[in-house]
C-alpha cells in the first residue's frame, strides 16, 4: 500500500465541499462555465481594498538586503505590533506584540495551536454544525473531536455543553461569524459560555481553552456589533486571518492572538511558536506580513454592503420559494434546511439543475445544506430558476 490506512480513511470521510467543488469543475467542462451555478466554495470574490493592493504593489518592489530571509517562528515584529494594536483599538485590550503569532493563515494558527496543547486522547468540542476541517485539524494532532449541538437557531446550547465536559476536555472551539450558518454569536451567549468553562476549569483544576476562529469578523451585517470572546474568557486563542477581510485567501496569511489575560501565556507563546516551526511553516508568508505590517492597523476591509446584498437577493427568492433557514448576520454562507430528509438526495435534484451546493453531513449535520454567496450576482439570477423547479420537484413550492 503507497500511503497510510489513516490517510486512506481520512481520504474517504474528507471534506464535501472540496468534493462538491471538483464536481463543478468537471460540470463547467462540460456544459459551460456560464451555465453552472457553483455555491460550493467559500471563496472570496470581492477585489482587495485598494489601499491593500497598492501597499502589495510597494513591497513586493522593494529591495533590500535580507529582506526575504527567515526571521523569528513568531513573525516580523512590526506585523505582530500592527495585530496587537489593532485588538486593542477594536476590543479594548492590552496585547503586547509578544501576543501575536503570525501564521499561514487561520487553518495554520488553529494547527499550531493544538499542536502546542493536546495530549493524545485530548477532548476538543465544536459546535454542530461545524467547519468540516476542525475534525482533521484535531486528528492531526492526536486528539478527539466532540460534537455538542446548537439550538433551534444555530446558537451554542450551553447546557448540551456543560453536559459534555470532561477531565480529558482540552479546547472548546467557537467560530462566529459561522461557517456553515452565518450565525453571529452575541455577546450574552459569550458571557455565559465564558461562566460554564470557568466553572468547569475550576472543577477539572486545568483551563479548558477556547479557539475562536474568526476569519469572517468584518463580514458583519445590518449593523450589528462583532464581539469577540477574548473580551470575556481569559484562556482565549483567537485565530484569524486576512483571507476575508482582504480577500487574500490564496496568500495564506493570519495570525494567532492569545489573550494576555491567559494564565498560561508564557508556556502558550512558547508552545505555538515552537509548533509554527516543526509542523514546517517556519514562518508566516515574508511579504505579505510587511502588507500586514502597514494594513492592519487602519481597519481596511473589503465592503459586507456588497455581500449583505447578495445575501438578501439570495434569501428573499428562496424564502419565497418555499426554503426556511436562519438569516444569516455575517460571513457570506446560506444554511437551509433540505426539502428531502435525505439532503445529498436534494443536492442530486440541484446538480441536475447545474447548481452546487454542499450537503450538510459535511459539516456534521445532515437535513441540510449550505450554499456560498461568494458568487457573482449573475451566478445567484441565473440559478434562481433552477432552484424553483428543484423546489417543485421536492413538493415545498406548489
Amino acid at each position: 500500500m503507497s500511503i497510510s490506512n489513516r490517510m486512506l480513511q481520512s481520504i474517504e470521510r474528507g471534506s464535501w465541499i472540496r468534493r462538491m467543488f471538483e464536481q463543478g469543475r468537471r460540470l463547467k467542462v462540460q456544459h459551460g462555465a456560464d451555465k453552472v451555478f457553483d455555491f460550493s466554495l467559500g471563496n472570496p470574490d470581492l477585489d482587495p481594498p485598494a489601499e491593500v493592493l497598492a501597499v502589495l504593489a510597494e513591497e513586493a518592489a522593494r529591495t533590500g538586503h535580507m529582506i526575504h530571509s527567515y526571521m523569528p517562528n513568531a513573525g516580523l515584529q512590526e506585523a505582530r505590533e500592527a495585530v496587537a494594536a489593532g485588538y486593542n483599538r477594536r476590543l479594548g485590550l492590552d496585547l503586547v506584540p509578544d501576543d501575536v503569532v503570525m501564521t499561514s493563515g487561520a487553518a495554520g494558527a488553529m494547527n499550531i495551536t493544538l499542536k502546542a496543547l493536546l495530549e493524545p486522547g485530548d477532548e476538543v468540542i465544536g459546535f454542530v454544525p461545524y467547519f468540516a476541517e476542525y475534525t482533521f485539524y484535531v486528528d492531526n494532532h492526536a486528539g478527539t473531536f466532540v460534537p455538542v449541538p446548537t439550538d433551534a437557531t444555530f446558537l451554542p446550547d450551553l447546557p448540551a455543553l456543560e453536559a459534555a465536559l470532561t477531565p480529558r476536555t482540552k479546547a472548546v472551539i467557537v467560530n462566529s461569524p459561522n461557517n456553515p450558518t452565518g450565525r453571529l454569536y452575541p455577546a450574552a451567549l459569550l458571557e455565559g459560555l465564558a461562566a460554564v468553562l470557568t466553572r468547569a476549569s475550576a472543577r477539572f483544576g486545568h483551563p479548558i481553552y477556547l479557539i475562536s476562529d474568526e476569519p469572517y469578523r468584518a463580514l458583519v451585517y445590518d449593523g450589528l456589533p462583532c464581539p469577540s470572546p477574548i473580551a470575556f474568557y481569559p484562556d482565549t486563542l483567537v485565530a484569524s486571518s486576512h483571507s476575508k477581510d482582504f480577500s487574500l485567501a490564496g496568500e495564506r496569511i493570519g495570525h494567532l492572538v492569545i489573550s494576555p489575560r491567559c494564565a498560561a501565556r508564557a508556556q502558550v507563546r512558547q508552545g505555538t511558536i515552537f509548533a509554527n516551526r516543526i509542523l514546517g511553516f517556519v514562518n508566516a508568508n515574508a511579504l505579505m506580513q510587511r502588507v500586514v505590517a502597514r494594513t492592519a492597523g487602519l481597519d481596511l476591509a473589503v465592503d459586507p454592503a456588497l455581500y449583505q446584498r447578495r445575501r438578501d437577493r439570495l434569501s428573499d427568492a428562496l424564502h419565497a420559494m418555499g426554503y426556511r433557514f436562519q438569516k444569516p448576520e455575517g460571513a457570506f454562507y446560506l444554511f437551509p434546511r433540505s426539502p428531502l430528509p435525505d439532503e445529498t438526495r436534494f443536492c442530486d435534484l440541484l446538480l441536475e439543475e447545474l447548481i452546487i451546493a454542499v450537503p450538510g453531513s459535511g459539516f456534521g449535520l445532515p437535513g441540510f445544506f449550505r450554499l456560498s454567496y461568494a458568487v457573482e450576482d449573475a451566478v445567484i439570477d441565473s440559478a434562481l430558476p433552477g432552484f424553483e423547479r428543484a423546489a417543485r420537484r421536492a413538493g415545498i413550492l406548489a
